[in-house]
């Protein structure tokens, strides 16, 4: 009996010890089959929403990151590494705060899409932002690109799509149709 006990106790130390190793592999498997994008919310701008008169083209006009979120950013893009993600196709709003996060993620170049922008100065967009943003993970996975998608962007359009409320710095892996529609959706905590 104490033999049954010693072998049971070793075997599950065993499967407790590959278990981060399964949800390593699960992630970047995930983000490879051409069904799933990573939303990230940018990391920690201080501040609530963009100064009055604020432009896209104009970082010094915005709510940006500061030191705390240019570290979370960084952090962010050394757990992706953790989790077998080295490089992706990294798209980001064009508002600074999410480009600077995309960029200090480390996962390559970083392309820019109106379609990832924040609707919060106008709450009317949506649904129509929404759209945009379908359209947006259709065309890219259907292109027959292996790299993993990973899109950052805001809370307004992250919880549009997927219902789910997301601090900064937070991930959501959503699993899509072939029509870029939210399916399902996986949390990740920002590290």
């Amino acid at each position: 009996m104490n033999f049954i006990n010693t072998l049971i106790s070793t075997l599950a130390s065993i499967a407790l010890g590959l278990f981060p190793l399964l949800a390593n592999a699960n992630l970047a498997s995930d983000l490879n089959d051409g069904q799933h994008v990573l939303l990230i919310r940018h990391a920690d701008a201080p501040g609530y929403g963009d100064p009055k008169g604020y432009q896209l083209d104009k970082c010094a006009t915005q709510r940006n990151l500061g030191d705390y979120g240019k570290k979370q950013a960084v952090i962010i893009g050394d757990w992706l590494k953790s989790q077998g993600i080295i490089s992706a196709n990294v798209i980001s709003s064009q508002w600074c705060r999410c480009i600077d996060t995309a960029k200090l993620l480390n996962k390559g170049p970083v392309q820019i899409s109106p379609a990832l922008g924040s609707f919060f100065d106008d709450m009317s967009l949506e649904k129509q932002q929404t759209k945009e943003l379908e359209k947006l993970i259709q065309s890219k996975l259907n292109g027959n690109n292996n790299a993993p998608l990973i899109l950052v962007t805001h809370h307004v359009n992250i919880q549009a799509y997927t219902g789910k409320v997301v601090n900064v710095g937070d991930m959501v892996l959503v699993k899509v149709n072939k029509h870029g529609q939210h399916l399902s959706h996986q949390m990740y905590p920002s590290p």
